[in-house]
């Protein structure tokens, strides 16, 4: 099995967008580092407000997908489904 490494960048249009995700990231990221097979996960402001980078590496693409899928159904996934990711994912 091999690990799944998650990249990339969450833009949001707006500083209503970047304040939903302001709040709603604490809960997001100890929720998915406590997931099995989470090995690292991180999420930071970029020098542009509205810009954040996403960095996530998983243990192999079970737990990868596993975190998807609860991640699609949480509080997170629904308030920033329509908030731009450009994200690129090696492993799968």
């Amino acid at each position: 099995m091999s690990n799944v490494f998650l990249s990339g960048q969450l833009v949001c249009s707006n500083k209503d967008q970047a304040a939903i995700v302001a709040q709603l990231l604490p809960l997001h990221i100890e929720l998915t580092r406590a997931e099995q097979g989470c090995l690292s996960f991180e999420v930071n402001v970029t020098g542009n407000p509205l810009v954040w980078q996403v960095d996530e590496q998983f243990q192999d693409a079970a737990s990868f997908r596993a975190h998807q899928q609860r991640v699609s159904g949480s509080a997170w996934g629904r308030a920033t489904a329509d908030i731009a990711r450009r994200y690129e994912i090696e492993g799968l």
